[in-house]
């Protein structure tokens, strides 16, 4: 059996299965079941989708096959996706729904679902979803959205994002927001000319296709020329459900995800909120952030990639931040959701503070050149059971004399091995991954 719920949820084409009308039902229909037997009760769900055109029809196909099976369903409408973990805790419903793609473009959307804690639905809860759907279902004849509470729920999560700067005012900040087209376009300006800054928001008129097109987190060039163009402070680009957030600071220039942790956990440090003075990153986070931290007495602590590995490794280790270069930033006191808007609350309140520029900020993280070398491979076997290419890696950590750093994995989709290394000269790791590339490609073919 196929697994449909990946690190992040379903995903696929919209109207196309897992996305079709009877599958989402099913998976509707089956998570009220379940919910049902473990609680006792009848389950409460709240939903909320970001602005493709599917994702209103996919939202109520979701809760027609809850419904008929006697769950209670409500509609927060076009909000983030923190925006439903956050709701459905505080609202003391047994699940958030989002419905949405993040980054991918209109044509896709997705599912995901959350518990009330803000952590995902465990894997055996995905496994069991997944066996119903398996087994064939029948779409649930259509419902309307109940969504007479979208605006009550929106302003309880403004409010709640404003509750957490502790009365920070950025009058006087010129920032510029690129919304996506997607869930923050509402919301991100109002929240931010709430707390005084003057807002330049771009991007923010969804039309249910324009979502991610050539624009928020993945394209940040506009944003770029617009923060120079206005002389703002700062810029911040959101994906399609706001879950991230990346930046451009004052001159420019890109601010990523390993360069906020940078920002984020020297700030917590001397405000004495990093209790066991270590960040959880990725093992793609560039190893310049690791040195910067190193040089803070801060430890760098590297889990698989996605946001849902970084959460795992923040809760076992009780960590106060972790994130991905992607802008996905964690900070499990305040949720376990990556939230983009409020990631840059606490970027912007941080260089406030310490009466700084963003580009400023940055300072004392250098990136190491990094290069990566796909390698195509006729086996998956384990590299260290392959005497050639333990040996070829072993020679070139030598060479990097702890100045740098040499990955290795699989695709995940394709056969191709994957060699990554970053260090202080690029020629020189060009060289070394080429190297070790025609020593895996000689080995595994």
């Amino acid at each position: 059996m196929k697994q449909l719920f990946g690190t992040d949820g379903i995903r696929g084409l919209a109207g196309e299965f897992p996305l079709d009308d009877t599958t989402v039902s099913t998976i509707g229909a089956s998570l009220a079941k379940l919910l049902t037997e473990r609680l006792g009760r009848v389950p409460r769900f709240v939903s909320g989708r970001d602005t493709r055109e599917s994702g209103a029809a996919i939202e109520a196909e979701f809760h027609a096959g809850a419904m008929a099976n006697g769950a209670v369903c409500e509609s927060a409408g076009v909000i983030t996706t923190p925006g439903v973990a956050y709701i459905a805790n505080e609202f003391e419903f047994d699940a958030g729904i989002v419905i949405s793609a993040s980054h991918n473009p209109f044509h896709d959307n997705g599912l995901k679902i959350f518990s009330p804690t803000g952590k995902k639905m465990s894997e055996a809860t995905e496994r069991l979803i997944e066996a119903e759907i398996y087994a064939g279902g029948e779409a649930a004849s259509g419902t309307d959205l109940h969504d007479s509470r979208a605006g009550e729920f929106s302003a309880a999560y403004l409010e709640h994002l404003r509750e957490k700067i502790d009365g920070f005012s950025a009058a006087g900040k010129r920032v510029v927001l690129d919304c996506a087209n997607g869930a923050a376009s509402r919301l991100a300006p109002e929240l931010f000319a709430r707390i005084g800054a003057d807002v330049i928001a771009i991007h923010d008129q969804p039309d249910g296709r324009n979502i991610n097109e050539n624009c928020g987190s993945l394209h940040l060039e506009h944003l770029q020329a617009k923060v120079v163009e206005e002389s703002a402070d700062l810029g911040v680009a959101f994906d399609g459900d706001a879950d991230r957030a990346l930046f451009v600071d004052e001159i420019g220039e890109i601010v990523d995800g390993d360069a906020t942790l940078w920002i984020m956990a020297d700030y917590l440090k001397s405000h004495g909120k990093l209790a066991n003075s270590t960040v959880v990153a990725t093992v793609m986070s560039n190893i310049g952030l690791e040195l910067a931290l190193k040089s803070k007495d801060i430890s760098l602590l590297r889990a698989n990639v996605g946001d849902k590995y970084v959460l795992e490794q923040l809760i076992e280790t009780n960590s106060e931040i972790g994130g991905e270069q992607s802008g996905h930033i964690i900070f499990p006191e305040i949720s376990l959701v990556g939230d983009g808007m409020m990631t840059a609350l606490l970027v912007l309140r941080a260089i406030s503070e310490k009466g700084v520029t963003l580009s400023k900020a940055i300072e004392g993280f250098a990136r190491f050149p990094q290069v990566l070398v796909n390698v195509r491979v006729g086996e998956k076997r384990p590299f260290e059971s392959v005497p050639e290419i333990v040996a070829a890696s072993a020679e070139i950590e030598k060479e990097l004399h702890g100045e740098g750093r040499l990955l290795l994995r699989y695709s995940g989709t394709e056969n191709l091995a994957r060699v990554m290394i970053e260090g202080k000269d690029q020629a020189e790791i060009e060289g070394q991954a080429n190297r070790l590339a025609a020593v895996i490609g000689s080995a595994l073919s």
